[in-house]
Protein backbone atom coordinates (compact mmCIF):
# COMPACT_ATOMS: atom_id res chain seq x y z
CA UNK A 1 0.00 0.00 0.00
CA UNK A 2 1.29 3.41 -0.89
CA UNK A 3 2.28 5.78 1.88
CA UNK A 4 -0.52 7.68 0.66
CA UNK A 5 -3.63 5.67 1.83
CA UNK A 6 -5.42 6.42 4.29
CA UNK A 7 -7.77 5.46 6.73
CA UNK A 8 -11.38 6.08 8.04
CA UNK A 9 -13.00 4.84 10.52
CA UNK A 10 -16.87 4.53 10.48
CA UNK A 11 -18.70 5.59 14.18
CA UNK A 12 -19.88 1.87 15.24
CA UNK A 13 -15.66 1.48 15.58
CA UNK A 14 -16.68 -2.09 13.39
CA UNK A 15 -15.19 -1.10 9.94
CA UNK A 16 -12.25 0.32 8.74
CA UNK A 17 -11.73 1.97 4.66
CA UNK A 18 -8.11 2.55 3.48
CA UNK A 19 -7.76 4.33 0.36
CA UNK A 20 -4.95 5.00 -1.98
CA UNK A 21 -4.92 6.20 -5.64
CA UNK A 22 -5.17 2.77 -6.93
CA UNK A 23 -7.36 0.98 -4.53
CA UNK A 24 -9.81 1.38 -1.54
CA UNK A 25 -11.38 -1.76 0.23
CA UNK A 26 -13.50 -2.10 3.38
CA UNK A 27 -12.65 -4.78 6.09
CA UNK A 28 -14.46 -6.05 9.35
CA UNK A 29 -12.99 -7.42 12.49
CA UNK A 30 -14.60 -7.63 15.72
CA UNK A 31 -14.26 -6.46 19.03
CA UNK A 32 -11.11 -7.20 20.35
CA UNK A 33 -11.78 -7.88 24.52
CA UNK A 34 -8.83 -8.20 26.90
CA UNK A 35 -6.97 -11.38 28.06
CA UNK A 36 -8.14 -11.73 31.51
CA UNK A 37 -6.96 -14.73 34.18
CA UNK A 38 -9.01 -15.78 36.83
CA UNK A 39 -8.29 -17.81 40.23
CA UNK A 40 -10.42 -20.96 40.62
CA UNK A 41 -11.87 -19.43 43.32
CA UNK A 42 -13.33 -16.39 41.03
CA UNK A 43 -14.64 -18.26 38.74
CA UNK A 44 -16.76 -20.77 41.02
CA UNK A 45 -17.69 -16.98 43.03
CA UNK A 46 -19.28 -15.77 39.90
CA UNK A 47 -21.33 -18.80 38.11
CA UNK A 48 -21.93 -20.79 41.75
CA UNK A 49 -25.13 -20.16 42.47
CA UNK A 50 -26.15 -20.48 37.81
CA UNK A 51 -24.37 -23.64 38.20
CA UNK A 52 -26.03 -25.50 41.27
CA UNK A 53 -28.61 -25.14 43.66
CA UNK A 54 -28.89 -24.33 47.14
CA UNK A 55 -28.25 -27.78 49.69
CA UNK A 56 -25.93 -29.95 50.01
CA UNK A 57 -24.64 -30.98 46.92
CA UNK A 58 -23.65 -26.97 46.35
CA UNK A 59 -21.79 -27.61 49.93
CA UNK A 60 -19.63 -30.51 48.75
CA UNK A 61 -18.66 -28.65 45.33
CA UNK A 62 -18.27 -25.66 47.11
CA UNK A 63 -15.38 -27.62 49.38
CA UNK A 64 -14.19 -29.21 46.17
CA UNK A 65 -13.59 -25.87 44.44
CA UNK A 66 -11.78 -24.56 47.32
CA UNK A 67 -9.33 -27.46 47.52
CA UNK A 68 -8.92 -27.19 44.06
CA UNK A 69 -7.57 -23.73 44.38
CA UNK A 70 -5.26 -24.68 47.41
CA UNK A 71 -3.46 -27.01 44.89
CA UNK A 72 -3.01 -24.28 42.56
CA UNK A 73 -1.82 -22.31 44.97
CA UNK A 74 -4.47 -19.42 43.95
CA UNK A 75 -2.90 -19.22 40.48
CA UNK A 76 -4.55 -16.83 37.85
CA UNK A 77 -5.69 -18.73 34.18
CA UNK A 78 -7.02 -17.76 31.46
CA UNK A 79 -6.52 -21.08 29.78
CA UNK A 80 -6.26 -24.19 31.65
CA UNK A 81 -4.37 -26.86 29.39
CA UNK A 82 -3.59 -30.74 30.21
CA UNK A 83 -0.71 -30.57 32.07
CA UNK A 84 -1.95 -28.23 34.78
CA UNK A 85 -5.44 -30.76 34.54
CA UNK A 86 -2.75 -34.12 35.11
CA UNK A 87 -0.88 -32.50 37.83
CA UNK A 88 -4.25 -31.65 39.61
CA UNK A 89 -5.14 -35.40 39.23
CA UNK A 90 -1.88 -36.61 40.35
CA UNK A 91 -1.77 -34.04 43.60
CA UNK A 92 -5.14 -35.78 44.82
CA UNK A 93 -4.47 -39.30 44.36
CA UNK A 94 -1.07 -38.63 46.40
CA UNK A 95 -3.40 -37.24 48.75
CA UNK A 96 -5.29 -40.71 49.15
CA UNK A 97 -8.87 -40.06 47.18
CA UNK A 98 -9.94 -42.88 45.70
CA UNK A 99 -10.51 -42.82 41.36
CA UNK A 100 -14.51 -42.45 42.05
CA UNK A 101 -13.33 -38.99 44.78
CA UNK A 102 -11.38 -37.54 42.19
CA UNK A 103 -14.53 -37.58 39.53
CA UNK A 104 -16.66 -35.83 41.71
CA UNK A 105 -13.84 -33.48 42.36
CA UNK A 106 -13.38 -33.42 38.16
CA UNK A 107 -16.90 -32.55 37.36
CA UNK A 108 -17.21 -30.11 39.46
CA UNK A 109 -14.26 -28.37 37.83
CA UNK A 110 -15.13 -29.22 34.49
CA UNK A 111 -18.34 -27.94 35.16
CA UNK A 112 -17.27 -24.65 36.52
CA UNK A 113 -14.27 -23.92 33.39
CA UNK A 114 -16.72 -25.27 30.53
CA UNK A 115 -19.41 -22.24 32.00
CA UNK A 116 -16.39 -20.20 31.96
CA UNK A 117 -15.42 -20.73 28.33
CA UNK A 118 -18.60 -20.36 27.10
CA UNK A 119 -18.60 -17.02 28.92
CA UNK A 120 -15.02 -15.80 27.20
CA UNK A 121 -13.38 -16.24 30.53
CA UNK A 122 -11.10 -19.34 29.87
CA UNK A 123 -10.07 -19.83 26.29
CA UNK A 124 -8.63 -23.06 25.99
CA UNK A 125 -10.09 -26.40 28.02
CA UNK A 126 -7.98 -29.20 28.70
CA UNK A 127 -9.65 -33.17 27.71
CA UNK A 128 -11.61 -34.34 31.08
CA UNK A 129 -11.13 -38.30 31.30
CA UNK A 130 -13.13 -40.49 33.61
CA UNK A 131 -10.97 -42.45 36.06
CA UNK A 132 -11.42 -46.19 35.92
CA UNK A 133 -13.87 -47.01 39.39
CA UNK A 134 -14.19 -50.16 41.15
CA UNK A 135 -17.34 -51.98 41.44
CA UNK A 136 -17.66 -51.81 45.19
CA UNK A 137 -19.54 -54.06 47.63
CA UNK A 138 -23.10 -52.64 48.00
CA UNK A 139 -24.08 -52.71 51.43
CA UNK A 140 -27.92 -53.16 51.92
CA UNK A 141 -29.93 -54.19 55.26
CA UNK A 142 -31.24 -57.69 55.70
CA UNK A 143 -34.97 -58.08 57.10
CA UNK A 144 -33.67 -58.58 60.87
CA UNK A 145 -31.39 -55.41 60.53
CA UNK A 146 -34.36 -53.78 59.53
CA UNK A 147 -36.32 -54.42 62.11
CA UNK A 148 -33.92 -53.93 65.06
CA UNK A 149 -33.10 -51.17 63.50
CA UNK A 150 -36.68 -49.25 62.79
CA UNK A 151 -37.80 -50.63 66.38
CA UNK A 152 -34.90 -48.72 67.70
CA UNK A 153 -35.13 -45.55 65.89
CA UNK A 154 -38.73 -45.65 66.53
CA UNK A 155 -38.23 -45.45 70.36
CA UNK A 156 -36.98 -42.40 69.70
CA UNK A 157 -39.14 -40.94 67.32
CA UNK A 158 -42.16 -41.83 65.59
CA UNK A 159 -41.83 -38.93 63.00
CA UNK A 160 -38.05 -40.65 61.76
CA UNK A 161 -39.47 -44.30 62.28
CA UNK A 162 -42.01 -42.84 59.70
CA UNK A 163 -39.64 -41.74 57.36
CA UNK A 164 -37.57 -44.94 57.45
CA UNK A 165 -40.23 -47.16 56.33
CA UNK A 166 -41.13 -44.46 53.22
CA UNK A 167 -37.24 -44.35 52.26
CA UNK A 168 -37.26 -48.10 52.16
CA UNK A 169 -40.38 -49.05 50.41
CA UNK A 170 -39.99 -46.14 48.24
CA UNK A 171 -36.02 -46.12 47.36
CA UNK A 172 -35.77 -42.22 47.22
CA UNK A 173 -33.38 -40.03 48.30
CA UNK A 174 -33.37 -38.38 51.85
CA UNK A 175 -33.90 -35.15 50.71
CA UNK A 176 -36.19 -36.22 48.34
CA UNK A 177 -38.45 -37.09 50.85
CA UNK A 178 -38.09 -34.12 52.80
CA UNK A 179 -39.05 -32.19 50.29
CA UNK A 180 -42.10 -33.46 49.77
CA UNK A 181 -45.75 -31.41 49.94
CA UNK A 182 -49.40 -33.04 50.62
CA UNK A 183 -50.21 -32.36 46.20
CA UNK A 184 -47.11 -34.51 45.67
CA UNK A 185 -49.61 -37.73 47.08
CA UNK A 186 -52.55 -38.58 44.92
CA UNK A 187 -54.47 -41.41 46.06
CA UNK A 188 -51.72 -44.66 45.93
CA UNK A 189 -48.83 -43.01 43.95
CA UNK A 190 -46.47 -40.65 45.01
CA UNK A 191 -44.32 -38.11 42.74
CA UNK A 192 -40.90 -36.88 43.36
CA UNK A 193 -40.14 -33.24 41.89
CA UNK A 194 -37.12 -32.68 43.47
CA UNK A 195 -34.58 -34.68 42.29
CA UNK A 196 -30.76 -34.82 42.30
CA UNK A 197 -31.22 -35.88 38.02
CA UNK A 198 -33.79 -32.94 37.92
CA UNK A 199 -36.29 -35.04 36.65
CA UNK A 200 -39.27 -35.65 38.44
CA UNK A 201 -40.90 -39.43 38.87
CA UNK A 202 -44.33 -40.91 40.08
CA UNK A 203 -43.95 -44.27 41.78
CA UNK A 204 -47.20 -46.40 43.32
CA UNK A 205 -46.78 -47.35 47.16
CA UNK A 206 -46.99 -49.79 49.20
CA UNK A 207 -49.56 -50.37 51.92
CA UNK A 208 -47.41 -49.86 54.78
CA UNK A 209 -46.36 -46.44 52.89
CA UNK A 210 -49.66 -45.51 52.68
CA UNK A 211 -49.94 -46.01 56.49
CA UNK A 212 -46.88 -44.27 57.21
CA UNK A 213 -47.73 -40.74 55.68
CA UNK A 214 -51.06 -40.37 57.58
CA UNK A 215 -49.64 -38.12 60.71
CA UNK A 216 -50.98 -39.02 63.73
CA UNK A 217 -53.36 -36.48 65.22
CA UNK A 218 -51.90 -33.82 66.93
CA UNK A 219 -53.34 -31.03 69.32
CA UNK A 220 -52.09 -28.08 67.42
CA UNK A 221 -54.95 -27.90 64.81
CA UNK A 222 -52.41 -27.24 62.21
CA UNK A 223 -51.38 -29.42 59.32
CA UNK A 224 -47.92 -29.14 58.04
CA UNK A 225 -46.69 -28.57 54.68
CA UNK A 226 -45.47 -32.48 54.02
CA UNK A 227 -45.86 -35.48 55.36
CA UNK A 228 -42.31 -35.80 56.63
CA UNK A 229 -41.39 -31.81 56.76
CA UNK A 230 -41.39 -31.68 60.81
CA UNK A 231 -37.53 -33.42 60.35
CA UNK A 232 -34.47 -31.79 58.88
CA UNK A 233 -31.28 -34.22 57.39
CA UNK A 234 -29.66 -33.23 60.44
CA UNK A 235 -32.30 -34.28 63.34
CA UNK A 236 -32.92 -37.70 60.92
CA UNK A 237 -29.00 -38.59 60.84
CA UNK A 238 -28.90 -37.92 64.41
CA UNK A 239 -31.47 -39.98 65.61
CA UNK A 240 -30.30 -42.71 62.91
CA UNK A 241 -27.01 -42.75 64.49
CA UNK A 242 -27.73 -43.57 67.85
CA UNK A 243 -30.05 -46.09 66.99
CA UNK A 244 -27.71 -47.87 64.56
CA UNK A 245 -25.22 -47.76 67.66
CA UNK A 246 -27.96 -49.13 70.12
CA UNK A 247 -28.21 -52.36 67.85
CA UNK A 248 -24.91 -53.01 67.35
CA UNK A 249 -24.20 -51.34 63.78
CA UNK A 250 -22.45 -48.58 65.34
CA UNK A 251 -18.87 -49.71 63.45
CA UNK A 252 -20.53 -50.54 59.89
CA UNK A 253 -19.60 -47.13 57.83
CA UNK A 254 -21.91 -48.26 55.00
CA UNK A 255 -25.37 -48.30 57.58
CA UNK A 256 -25.74 -44.94 56.95
CA UNK A 257 -29.36 -43.45 55.49
CA UNK A 258 -28.60 -44.17 52.07
CA UNK A 259 -28.76 -47.51 52.65
CA UNK A 260 -32.10 -48.07 52.75
CA UNK A 261 -32.31 -46.50 48.66
CA UNK A 262 -29.53 -49.66 48.54
CA UNK A 263 -31.90 -52.20 50.15
CA UNK A 264 -34.81 -51.63 48.54
CA UNK A 265 -33.00 -51.60 44.93
CA UNK A 266 -31.62 -54.73 46.03
CA UNK A 267 -34.89 -56.44 47.23
CA UNK A 268 -36.26 -56.02 43.73
CA UNK A 269 -33.73 -57.11 41.81
CA UNK A 270 -33.54 -60.19 43.92
CA UNK A 271 -37.60 -60.29 43.16
CA UNK A 272 -37.18 -60.74 39.87
CA UNK A 273 -37.73 -56.88 38.63
CA UNK A 274 -35.73 -55.83 35.26
CA UNK A 275 -33.00 -53.73 35.70
CA UNK A 276 -34.93 -51.19 33.27
CA UNK A 277 -38.11 -51.02 35.81
CA UNK A 278 -35.34 -50.66 38.95
CA UNK A 279 -33.99 -47.93 36.85
CA UNK A 280 -37.36 -46.19 36.52
CA UNK A 281 -38.16 -46.87 40.05
CA UNK A 282 -35.21 -45.38 41.11
CA UNK A 283 -34.74 -42.31 39.12
CA UNK A 284 -31.31 -43.40 38.04
CA UNK A 285 -30.25 -41.03 34.91
CA UNK A 286 -28.39 -43.74 33.33
CA UNK A 287 -28.86 -47.35 33.24
CA UNK A 288 -25.15 -48.17 33.85
CA UNK A 289 -25.67 -46.87 37.58
CA UNK A 290 -28.73 -49.44 38.13
CA UNK A 291 -26.77 -52.08 36.83
CA UNK A 292 -24.57 -52.03 40.16
CA UNK A 293 -27.32 -54.20 41.63
CA UNK A 294 -27.77 -56.66 38.51
CA UNK A 295 -25.02 -59.09 39.56
CA UNK A 296 -28.11 -59.90 42.56
CA UNK A 297 -30.28 -61.23 39.87
CA UNK A 298 -29.59 -65.03 39.93
CA UNK A 299 -32.43 -66.82 39.82
CA UNK A 300 -31.72 -67.50 36.04
CA UNK A 301 -29.17 -68.70 36.84
CA UNK A 302 -30.55 -71.91 39.12
CA UNK A 303 -31.00 -74.33 36.40
CA UNK A 304 -26.91 -74.19 35.59
CA UNK A 305 -26.54 -75.80 39.74
CA UNK A 306 -29.22 -78.80 38.74
CA UNK A 307 -27.23 -79.42 35.58
CA UNK A 308 -23.43 -80.00 36.92
CA UNK A 309 -24.65 -81.62 39.95
CA UNK A 310 -26.56 -84.57 37.81
CA UNK A 311 -24.31 -87.73 37.33
CA UNK A 312 -23.15 -88.26 33.36
CA UNK A 313 -25.56 -91.82 33.27
CA UNK A 314 -27.62 -92.61 30.80
CA UNK A 315 -30.70 -91.60 32.49
CA UNK A 316 -29.62 -87.69 33.02
CA UNK A 317 -27.74 -87.89 29.60
CA UNK A 318 -31.49 -88.92 28.28
CA UNK A 319 -32.92 -85.83 30.49
CA UNK A 320 -30.35 -83.48 29.74
CA UNK A 321 -31.17 -84.09 25.69
CA UNK A 322 -34.67 -83.36 26.43
CA UNK A 323 -33.16 -80.11 28.92
CA UNK A 324 -33.67 -76.28 27.95
CA UNK A 325 -30.26 -76.31 28.38
CA UNK A 326 -29.57 -78.91 25.43
CA UNK A 327 -27.26 -77.72 22.98
CA UNK A 328 -25.39 -79.21 19.65
CA UNK A 329 -21.96 -78.55 21.89
CA UNK A 330 -23.45 -80.15 25.15
CA UNK A 331 -25.87 -83.38 23.82
CA UNK A 332 -23.54 -86.33 22.51
CA UNK A 333 -24.76 -87.60 19.27
CA UNK A 334 -25.88 -91.19 19.10
CA UNK A 335 -23.26 -94.02 18.25
CA UNK A 336 -23.21 -95.00 14.81
CA UNK A 337 -24.34 -99.34 14.44
CA UNK A 338 -21.57 -101.83 13.89
CA UNK A 339 -23.18 -104.18 13.41
CA UNK A 340 -26.72 -105.82 13.52
CA UNK A 341 -28.50 -105.45 16.75
CA UNK A 342 -29.68 -108.19 18.50
CA UNK A 343 -33.21 -108.85 18.37
CA UNK A 344 -33.45 -106.98 15.13
CA UNK A 345 -34.52 -109.77 12.88
CA UNK A 346 -37.11 -113.09 13.84
CA UNK A 347 -34.83 -115.67 15.70
CA UNK A 348 -34.14 -118.69 13.27
CA UNK A 349 -35.55 -121.81 14.31
CA UNK A 350 -32.58 -124.04 15.42
CA UNK A 351 -32.03 -126.87 13.40
CA UNK A 352 -31.38 -130.23 14.29
CA UNK A 353 -28.77 -132.41 12.59
CA UNK A 354 -29.24 -135.96 12.98
CA UNK A 355 -26.86 -138.96 11.68
CA UNK A 356 -28.97 -141.40 9.40
CA UNK A 357 -29.31 -144.44 10.52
Amino acid sequence: MSNEATQEVEPSGHFAVFSSQNSKFRYTYNKIREVKSYRISELFAAYRDILWDDGRHKYNVSSFIGEIDEILLGERFSTFDQNTLDNLIGTLRQRGNSNATINRKMAALSKLLRKAHKMGDIHSLPEFRRQKERAGRIRFLERDEEARLFAAIRSRSEDAYRLSVFLVDTGCRLGEALGLIWNDIQEHRVSFWITKSGRSRTIPMTERVKEVIKLPPTTEGRRPKGPFTKLSQAQYRAIWNEAKAEVGLGADEQVVPHILRHTCASRLVQGGIDIRRVQMWLGHQTLSMTMRYAHLATNDLDGCVVVLEKPRSEDSQREAENSVFASPLTTAAPAAPTGKAKGSEPAKAHRKTSKGK
